[in-house]
């Protein structure tokens, strides 16, 4: 099975210029952690709720009027759709993220996928496994 079979193809998205609070009203409405962030067409970062808090409202010169582009993970991990789901829920448990944009071999966006998506398709013991090692905390 591959990521595309599973995805959430509709992705709420915004562009580099979007400000941080219209991202945090986003996220409130949608009742999502991830905002992918695209410019021509392609991922090029991604603004979770906890960047918005460690890098933008805990920074002592924080300011109103803050963009997108200004605490957006510029490395940030992704997907192909057409990758296998197992090989992501490796990855995704190497890694400990919960969830990934997806994207086509031309890096444009084409969707989101996250640990929930996958448990569901893929063998419980891999899902599992999977969800393990994200729980997991990292070793410093």
């Amino acid at each position: 099975m591959l990521i595309r079979d599973v995805m959430t193809e509709h992705v709420t998205m915004v562009n580099p210029d979007a400000s941080i609070f219209d991202i945090a009203r986003l996220m409130r409405d949608g009742d999502i952690g991830a905002v992918p962030v695209v410019a021509d067409d392609r991922l090029i970062g991604i603004v979770t709720d906890r960047d918005i808090v460690v890098r933008a409202l805990a920074d002592a010169h924080f300011k109103f009027g803050i963009k997108a582009r200004s605490v957006m993970s510029e490395r940030m991990l992704y997907c192909f759709a057409d990758q296998k789901v197992d090989d992501v829920l490796d990855n995704m448990g190497e890694m400990q993220v919960r969830r990934m944009p997806v994207v086509d071999r031309d890096k444009r966006l084409v969707g989101m996928v996250s640990i929930g998506d996958l448990a569901g398709k893929a063998p419980l013991s891999k899902a599992g496994d999977s969800l393990n090692r994200i729980s997991w905390p990292a070793s410093h």
